[in-house]
Protein backbone atom coordinates (compact mmCIF):
# COMPACT_ATOMS: atom_id res chain seq x y z
CA UNK A 1 0.00 0.00 0.00
CA UNK A 2 1.34 3.42 -0.97
CA UNK A 3 1.63 5.97 1.79
CA UNK A 4 0.51 9.51 1.11
CA UNK A 5 2.32 12.50 2.57
CA UNK A 6 0.53 15.76 3.32
CA UNK A 7 2.43 18.88 4.31
CA UNK A 8 0.84 20.29 7.45
CA UNK A 9 3.27 23.15 8.11
CA UNK A 10 5.67 24.70 5.62
CA UNK A 11 8.94 26.32 6.67
CA UNK A 12 7.26 29.74 6.78
CA UNK A 13 4.30 28.41 8.77
CA UNK A 14 6.71 26.78 11.22
CA UNK A 15 8.56 30.09 11.64
CA UNK A 16 5.28 31.85 12.44
CA UNK A 17 4.23 29.04 14.78
CA UNK A 18 7.52 29.22 16.70
CA UNK A 19 7.12 33.00 16.99
CA UNK A 20 3.60 32.52 18.35
CA UNK A 21 4.76 29.86 20.83
CA UNK A 22 7.55 32.18 22.02
CA UNK A 23 5.07 35.04 22.48
CA UNK A 24 2.65 32.83 24.42
CA UNK A 25 5.43 31.55 26.68
CA UNK A 26 6.57 35.12 27.40
CA UNK A 27 3.02 36.25 28.11
CA UNK A 28 2.34 33.37 30.50
CA UNK A 29 5.72 33.65 32.23
CA UNK A 30 5.37 37.32 33.09
CA UNK A 31 8.73 37.87 34.80
CA UNK A 32 11.33 36.24 32.56
CA UNK A 33 14.03 36.16 35.25
CA UNK A 34 13.38 32.53 36.20
CA UNK A 35 12.21 31.29 32.80
CA UNK A 36 14.12 28.31 31.36
CA UNK A 37 13.44 26.00 28.42
CA UNK A 38 14.17 22.29 28.43
CA UNK A 39 13.98 20.45 25.12
CA UNK A 40 13.29 16.72 25.05
CA UNK A 41 15.69 14.82 22.79
CA UNK A 42 15.69 14.63 19.84
CA UNK A 43 13.60 17.26 18.09
CA UNK A 44 12.54 19.10 21.23
CA UNK A 45 16.09 20.37 21.73
CA UNK A 46 16.51 22.40 18.51
CA UNK A 47 12.88 23.47 18.84
CA UNK A 48 13.65 24.83 22.34
CA UNK A 49 16.73 26.61 20.97
CA UNK A 50 14.64 28.20 18.20
CA UNK A 51 11.99 29.34 20.68
CA UNK A 52 14.72 30.79 22.93
CA UNK A 53 16.17 32.72 19.97
CA UNK A 54 12.73 34.09 19.21
CA UNK A 55 12.19 35.12 22.85
CA UNK A 56 15.53 36.94 22.74
CA UNK A 57 14.48 38.69 19.53
CA UNK A 58 11.14 39.70 21.04
CA UNK A 59 12.26 40.60 24.56
CA UNK A 60 16.02 41.13 24.42
CA UNK A 61 16.55 38.50 27.12
CA UNK A 62 18.57 35.32 26.66
CA UNK A 63 16.60 32.45 28.16
CA UNK A 64 18.65 29.42 29.25
CA UNK A 65 18.06 26.23 27.29
CA UNK A 66 18.79 22.66 28.31
CA UNK A 67 18.49 19.22 26.75
CA UNK A 68 16.78 16.28 28.43
CA UNK A 69 17.17 12.62 27.52
CA UNK A 70 14.33 10.46 28.82
CA UNK A 71 15.43 7.08 27.46
CA UNK A 72 15.74 5.34 30.82
CA UNK A 73 12.58 6.93 32.20
CA UNK A 74 10.32 5.46 29.51
CA UNK A 75 7.79 2.81 30.48
CA UNK A 76 7.80 1.26 27.01
CA UNK A 77 11.47 0.37 26.50
CA UNK A 78 10.46 -3.20 25.69
CA UNK A 79 8.12 -1.98 22.92
CA UNK A 80 10.29 0.53 21.05
CA UNK A 81 13.39 0.16 18.94
CA UNK A 82 16.63 0.35 20.86
CA UNK A 83 18.24 3.75 20.65
CA UNK A 84 21.44 5.19 21.97
CA UNK A 85 20.73 7.58 24.81
CA UNK A 86 21.55 11.22 24.21
CA UNK A 87 23.23 13.49 26.70
CA UNK A 88 21.16 15.36 29.24
CA UNK A 89 22.60 18.86 29.52
CA UNK A 90 20.94 21.25 31.95
CA UNK A 91 23.29 24.24 32.30
CA UNK A 92 21.16 25.92 34.97
CA UNK A 93 19.73 25.07 38.37
CA UNK A 94 16.18 23.75 37.94
CA UNK A 95 15.17 24.64 41.49
CA UNK A 96 12.66 27.48 41.54
CA UNK A 97 12.61 27.86 37.75
CA UNK A 98 9.61 28.65 35.60
CA UNK A 99 10.37 25.67 33.36
CA UNK A 100 8.90 24.99 29.94
CA UNK A 101 9.37 21.46 28.63
CA UNK A 102 9.44 21.45 24.84
CA UNK A 103 8.77 18.58 22.46
CA UNK A 104 7.89 18.33 18.80
CA UNK A 105 4.77 16.12 18.95
CA UNK A 106 2.53 15.00 21.78
CA UNK A 107 0.62 11.80 21.19
CA UNK A 108 -0.11 9.41 24.05
CA UNK A 109 1.57 11.52 26.75
CA UNK A 110 4.09 8.89 27.78
CA UNK A 111 7.14 10.87 26.67
CA UNK A 112 6.02 13.80 28.81
CA UNK A 113 5.38 11.54 31.81
CA UNK A 114 8.93 10.23 31.44
CA UNK A 115 10.26 13.79 31.11
CA UNK A 116 8.49 14.85 34.31
CA UNK A 117 10.07 11.93 36.16
CA UNK A 118 13.50 12.85 34.77
CA UNK A 119 13.12 16.52 35.71
CA UNK A 120 12.38 15.53 39.31
CA UNK A 121 15.75 13.78 39.47
CA UNK A 122 17.51 17.04 38.55
CA UNK A 123 15.65 19.51 40.73
CA UNK A 124 12.34 21.03 41.71
CA UNK A 125 11.13 23.81 39.41
CA UNK A 126 8.58 26.27 40.75
CA UNK A 127 6.29 25.42 37.83
CA UNK A 128 6.54 23.15 34.80
CA UNK A 129 4.65 23.94 31.62
CA UNK A 130 4.59 22.09 28.32
CA UNK A 131 4.98 23.46 24.79
CA UNK A 132 4.60 21.27 21.71
CA UNK A 133 4.74 22.01 18.02
CA UNK A 134 2.00 19.47 17.18
CA UNK A 135 -0.73 17.91 19.34
CA UNK A 136 -2.13 14.89 17.54
CA UNK A 137 -4.48 13.70 20.30
CA UNK A 138 -5.01 10.08 21.45
CA UNK A 139 -3.77 10.66 25.01
CA UNK A 140 -3.39 7.67 27.31
CA UNK A 141 -2.46 9.84 30.29
CA UNK A 142 -4.04 13.02 31.68
CA UNK A 143 -1.35 15.28 30.22
CA UNK A 144 -2.14 18.34 28.10
CA UNK A 145 0.18 20.98 26.64
CA UNK A 146 0.00 24.57 27.87
CA UNK A 147 1.23 25.88 24.51
CA UNK A 148 0.39 24.19 21.21
CA UNK A 149 1.60 25.18 17.79
CA UNK A 150 -0.87 23.08 15.80
CA UNK A 151 -3.70 20.77 16.86
CA UNK A 152 -3.85 17.97 14.34
CA UNK A 153 -6.45 15.25 14.88
CA UNK A 154 -5.04 12.06 13.43
CA UNK A 155 -5.96 8.43 13.06
CA UNK A 156 -3.90 6.11 15.23
CA UNK A 157 -2.24 4.50 12.21
CA UNK A 158 -1.12 7.86 10.81
CA UNK A 159 2.27 9.37 11.62
CA UNK A 160 3.38 12.95 12.12
CA UNK A 161 6.92 13.73 10.98
CA UNK A 162 8.64 16.94 12.05
CA UNK A 163 11.64 18.13 10.07
CA UNK A 164 13.95 20.74 11.59
CA UNK A 165 16.63 22.64 9.73
CA UNK A 166 19.29 21.86 12.35
CA UNK A 167 18.75 18.10 12.07
CA UNK A 168 17.14 17.48 8.70
CA UNK A 169 18.16 20.37 6.48
CA UNK A 170 14.62 21.75 6.21
CA UNK A 171 11.68 22.88 8.32
CA UNK A 172 8.33 21.18 7.76
CA UNK A 173 5.66 19.06 9.40
CA UNK A 174 4.12 16.23 7.42
CA UNK A 175 1.26 13.84 8.01
CA UNK A 176 1.91 10.35 6.67
CA UNK A 177 -1.25 8.40 5.92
Amino acid sequence: MTKSVIEILSAEEMRRTITRLASQIVEKAGDLTDLALLGIHTRGVPLAENIAKQIETLEGIAVPVGALDITFYRDDLDQIRVRTPSKTDIPFDLNGKNLVLIDDVIYKGRTIRAALNAVNDYGRPEVIRLAVLVDRGHRQLPIQPDFTGKKLPTAKEEKVKVYLQDLDGRDAVELIK
